[in-house]
């Protein structure tokens, strides 16, 4: 057991240090039941369990509110270029999916992740197929507002719900996994779009429809599924179908405890829920999401447009090279969260993908080839989505307290939520085909980033030096450090 623990095993399952990452590792987590063979099976029967269906769904969800931007180069009827219109579309989801964020993370906590999260996957699966029957883009536009709610306690829920199964160092790999799946949506939504375009005229739908249609339908089906397989969290989960005995279960919150403490249910008062939005930190870790999202979700909306009108490809050519850059992406971000996991950092490797999206911007923008602008896409998508699951881990890394954990969750991921608002804006249509501004403005976010991420490892620096002479106790718990 010992030469496992030696080697830096992937999952980190018995050995959690609790001090300073600068300290040497201290064997505190061999537990009296099970063995480590024992440990990993269980923490891999979780993996299998919830990073497949949350992934999943999450998949259907991106799928779902980005399809807009497939519909909008086959759907002519619905004049969706016409001034403002494209980004009123995309804009209206955010308002309301900011909304009704916060008060997510309470509801789920309360009534359960199986029966919240399949519940809201099947609802906005039939508000997708209401979008196939709107009549104009205003009724569309209505329908999004109202996607926006439906969709809104998914992603604050679901990484509340994963950050509660997982020790700090092995959790920036898990949300990898977790948005890698999701990624896939982005990479193949533009071909499937296609493929269903291709059912028009079956039964009179347009092209557009029938996008709408059959995502509906896969939504539907996914609901179903996470009916089925969502589990609660670790104090309940034994609860659940073919999963985790209570001894097992139990085996998890012990594991949690010794890593940070904070593993057990605490009772909801609202002064545990809002008293840490006076923390600076939750804010800065929202202020990174935010600059993240403006990227991601304005490469996300607007690439199968800029793809054809900015680089020449045609609409089917548009739809089905939004996959590609996705490739790199998936590589980029499952290698820098193995070593943000293995060696137990977190503010570099947000850093590195930053660097690597700011190189990728302005060849995307400004190159005279086509050709090398679509180099510059790659780079641009691989450097923003793999510092999604890294600002996730870094948040989850340097926060206690169930509550704190719903909080941050859902301000996280509500600013993130804003970032989509300012995505929806930072191509304008008077500035096509180029966008320069919108280049400058994502140029801008990935430099916010590294200023805000520098100025939390300074804090957190000198914060674990005092810990360590004594001087301070860290979120409630002496044996608390941050991970820089």
């Amino acid at each position: 057991m010992a030469s496992d623990m030696e080697k830096g095993s992937v999952d980190n399952v018995e050995n959690v240090e609790r001090a300073s990452p600068s300290r040497p590792l201290v064997d505190i987590d061999v537990d009296e039941e099970y063995s480590y063979e024992e440990q990993r099976k269980i923490i891999h029967r979780v993996d299998r369990r919830l990073i497949t269906i949350c992934g999943l769904a999450y998949c259907i969800s991106l799928m779902d509110r980005t399809n807009v931007s497939v519909a909008a180069i086959v759907g002519h009827d619905l004049e969706m270029d016409v001034g403002f219109r494209y980004s009123i579309m995309v804009l209206v989801f955010f308002c309301t999916y900011v909304v009704f964020q916060p008060l997510a993370t309470g509801i789920i906590r309360k009534v359960g992740p199986r029966l919240f999260l399949s519940t809201i996957v099947l609802t906005w699966g039939a508000c997708l197929i209401g979008f196939a029957y709107a009549p104009d883009w205003q009724t569309l536009a209505g329908l999004r507002a109202l996607l926006g709610i439906l969709e809104a306690g998914f992603f604050p829920g679901t990484v509340y719900l994963l950050s509660c199964w997982y020790s700090r160092y092995e959790v920036q790999k898990r949300y990898s996994l977790f948005y890698l799946i999701g990624c896939v949506a982005a990479a193949l939504s533009g071909i499937l779009a296609y493929g269903f375009s291709q059912m028009a005229p079956l039964q009179g739908h347009t092209a557009w429809s029938w996008i709408f249609i059959m995502q509906g339908v896969l939504t539907f089906i996914v609901g179903g599924l996470c009916f089925i397989f969502v589990v609660d969290f670790p104090d309940k989960a034994h609860k659940a179908w073919g999963f985790l005995s209570e001894q097992e279960c139990a085996f998890v919150l012990r594991r949690l405890n010794r890593d940070r403490a904070d593993a057990d249910p605490e009772p909801f008062t609202m002064k545990k829920f809002l008293s840490p939005s006076l923390d600076p930190k939750i804010w800065g870790f929202g202020l990174i999401f935010f600059s993240l999202t403006t990227v991601t979700y304005a490469i996300a909306y607007f690439l199968p447009i800029i793809l054809r009108d900015n680089m020449g490809f045609s609409v089917a050519a548009a739809q089905c090279l939004v996959a590609p850059p996705y490739v790199l992406a998936g590589a980029l971000m499952w290698t820098t969260a193995w070593i943000g996991d293995h060696y137990r950092v977190r503010g570099p490797i947000l850093v590195l993908n930053s660097l690597v999206a700011i190189i990728g911007l302005p060849i995307m923008g400004f190159a005279a080839s086509p050709g090398v602008r679509f180099f510059g896409v790659f780079l641009t998508v691989a450097g923003a989505n793999a510092n999604i699951p890294a600002c996730m881990a870094y948040q989850a890394n340097n926060i206690r307290g169930q509550w704190t954990r719903a909080l941050a969750s859902a301000t996280m991921v509500g600013l993130g939520g804003v970032g989509g608002i300012a995505g929806s804006l930072v191509f304008r249509s008077q500035d096509a085909p180029n966008y320069i501004p919108g280049i400058w403005a994502a140029i801008a976010c990935q430099l916010l980033i590294i200023v805000v991420v520098g100025l939390l490892s300074v804090y957190f620096w000198i914060s674990n030096r005092k810990a360590d002479r004594g001087e301070k106790i860290l979120e409630g718990s002496p044996d608390f450090r941050y991970t820089l």
